[in-house]
């Protein structure tokens, strides 16, 4: 049975990086048929992850959401792949666009468009922006099977989802139901851990701080494979319990 996780956080707390992480554990370990969609219009995620595509070799999910109806073959076609994993694809945007360079599209666009993926792959994970008005974000956080909460150790983060988790409306709410994931995404002395900790109180998972994926996500390297053992193991334990 098909599955949607949504990956959703404070900003910068990982969350592309833990996408893809996810999209090739389930590629590799599962043989699934993976779809990752990148929410996010202000900063798009496609040109972070492959940084030397071609131009004619990147597509936007804009298109698809911008036609009056949003039909499989217009979805397909606009799928970004990596050479060598052909059952592994990426809906995003692409490098120059914001929220204004396509016809506002409505939820129910991308209701459509999750429910055409989840009818032709395995696994559907959504890359969300930490905006939940963000209508991508808001539409996989109504339809996810899972949602992974994604934070930094630190009073920015907590901050944010104080403020923000109270917005969640009654079809959103899973929030109790949340894998609750700590990301440690900086190389800092010292992190507010315990605070953090007490704060969010039922942590899964607490990701170090790895120079291996900090450096895959600068160069765009992130669909390679991690030799951090530690980060591969959370990984592993975080993909099947969203599956679970």
């Amino acid at each position: 049975m098909s599955k949607i996780i949504a990956v959703w956080g404070s900003p910068n707390s990982g969350k592309t990086t833990l996408s893809v992480k996810l999209a090739n554990y389930f590629y590799e370990r599962h043989s699934a048929v993976v779809a990752v969609v990148f929410a996010d219009m202000i900063t798009p995620s496609l040109p972070v992850v492959f940084p030397n595509k071609k131009s004619d070799e990147m597509f936007s999910v804009g298109t698809p959401l911008s036609k009056p109806e949003v039909l499989q073959n217009d979805v397909m076609k606009n799928i970004v792949t990596y050479k060598g994993k052909n059952n592994m694809g990426f809906l995003g945007f692409k490098d120059g666009e914001n929220r204004h360079s396509h016809p506002t599209f409505e939820e129910n666009k991308v209701d459509a468009l999750l429910a055409i993926l989840k009818s032709n792959v395995d696994i559907v994970i959504v890359d969300c922006s930490s905006d939940i008005q963000n209508t991508i974000t808001a539409s996989a956080l109504k339809n996810a099977d899972s949602v992974i909460q994604v934070a930094t150790p630190d009073l920015k983060s907590v901050s944010f989802f104080s403020s923000q988790l109270g917005l969640l409306n009654d079809t959103m709410l899973l929030s109790d139901n949340h894998i609750i994931c700590l990301n440690k995404t900086e190389n800092s002395t010292y992190e507010p851990i315990s605070e953090a900790t007490s704060y969010f109180k039922e942590v899964a998972f607490s990701f170090p701080y790895s120079s291996e994926l900090k450096n895959q996500y600068m160069k765009g390297t992130l669909i390679e494979k991690v030799s951090d053992r530690k980060v591969s193991f959370l990984v592993k334990a975080l993909a099947e319990k969203a599956v679970k």
